[in-house]
């Protein structure tokens, strides 16, 4: 199995996250997968602000739980976050799941874990999210897509069951 097929097929989602940064130099590697997407009609129209502020990273969580009214931290204490926007443009969602994807998988290819958090759409749809994004100087019509959470996970998580009768085959 070749070193690609690896990650994307071990790839694991954690509960639980250490309290330590990862590196600039990785993050820009991480965010160089996302940038290099592919995109409809290559409009690369995500977006992506990356967050290792820890009272940004806490204010975004409760931002975010607050959209569900849960007291638990939805980004399961994750030091460092990703966020992943699109500019409201043809396939734009489409294009910042990919985006997403790309995030998530290359942070692994690198021993980083990482999970999608969603509700990123209603938090930036808020007053106090359309407030962020002026600050952080983001002036396109963009929607939140999702949070991109990373670190180093508490505990190792074992491997995923596959679920059977997904694959269909037409000759």
């Amino acid at each position: 199995m070749n070193e690609t097929i690896k990650t994307l097929t071990t790839r694991r989602s954690p509960r639980a996250f250490r309290p330590e940064h990862v590196s600039k130099e990785d993050i820009q590697e991480i965010i160089a997968a996302g940038l290099n997407a592919p995109s409809g009609m290559n409009s690369q129209s995500p977006r992506f602000v990356v967050v290792q502020d820890d009272a940004m990273v806490q204010k975004l969580s409760k931002m975010n739980a607050a959209v569900m009214g849960m007291p638990a931290d939805p980004f399961y204490g994750a030091p460092d976050v990703i966020v992943v926007l699109a500019v409201k443009q043809m396939t734009y969602i489409y294009d910042g799941s990919l985006a997403m994807g790309n995030l998530l998988n290359a942070a692994w290819s690198k021993g980083i874990d990482s999970r999608w958090i969603h509700r990123a759409k209603e938090v930036f749809e808020s007053e106090e999210g359309k407030q962020l994004l002026k600050e952080w100087g983001i002036t396109e019509d963009v929607e939140g897509i999702g949070f991109c959470i990373l670190g180093y996970a508490a505990e190792e998580k074992s491997p995923k069951e596959i679920k059977e009768g997904r694959v269909y085959y037409v000759s």
